[in-house]
């Protein structure tokens, strides 16, 4: 998802998706330690997509 987009969210739904996003990190790491992971490429794009969520958090707080 593009940053504007994240922009259009509501700060709810932002931390909403900050931990969704945090859990998936966690099971895509729990997965490719154990060799099951279908789509490896998926942790980086989660990420990022992390990073962009607690980026705009900390914009609307400063």
């Amino acid at each position: 998802m593009k940053a504007a987009k994240w922009r259009d969210l509501s700060d709810d739904e932002l931390r909403q998706k900050a931990h969704e996003l945090s859990e998936e990190i966690f099971n895509l790491r729990f997965q490719l330690s154990m060799g099951a992971a279908k789509n490896p490429s998926r942790l980086g794009q989660a990420r990022r997509d992390l990073a962009r969520a607690q980026t705009v958090l900390r914009e609307r707080k400063g």
